[in-house]
């Protein structure tokens, strides 16, 4: 498999969460997925945000600044949404897990930005 494949592979895979979350966020906010039609426009901008930045990151398009923007985006909310040092039992395994997701998904993100560097500098 060409190098080039791999990488526009794993730059889909490394997408699919923000398009498929972003895609239910607004499916559930449209009330298509049994929610309620919200009206609330950071829920829409948000769902909005997360989708169109997973169509960017998917279809290369300034994937290495939307990547950036997302590893930044997945730290705040590991911080924010996840805090496991907060809980016990199984909470803490629960949010443990989220926690190191987040924190995965920060490494390809950045690593998305490196080689998107790399490539646009000519050096591979």
């Amino acid at each position: 498999m060409r190098s080039n494949t791999l990488f526009v592979l794993a730059r889909i895979l490394i997408a699919s969460v923000f398009i498929g979350l972003g895609a239910e966020r607004l499916l559930t906010a449209s009330s298509l997925l049994g929610g309620h039609l919200s009206s609330n426009p950071m829920v829409w901008g948000f769902a909005i945000f997360e989708f169109a930045a997973g169509l960017a990151i998917a279809f290369g398009w300034q994937a290495r600044w939307v990547g950036l923007l997302m590893a930044i985006f997945l730290a705040a909310d590991a911080w924010l949404s996840h805090p496991f040092w907060l809980h016990s039992g199984p909470a803490l395994h629960g949010q443990l897990l989220h926690f190191l997701k987040n924190v995965s998904a920060i490494g390809g993100l950045l690593m998305l930005a490196w080689a998107e560097t790399l490539r646009r500098s000519g050096r591979r």
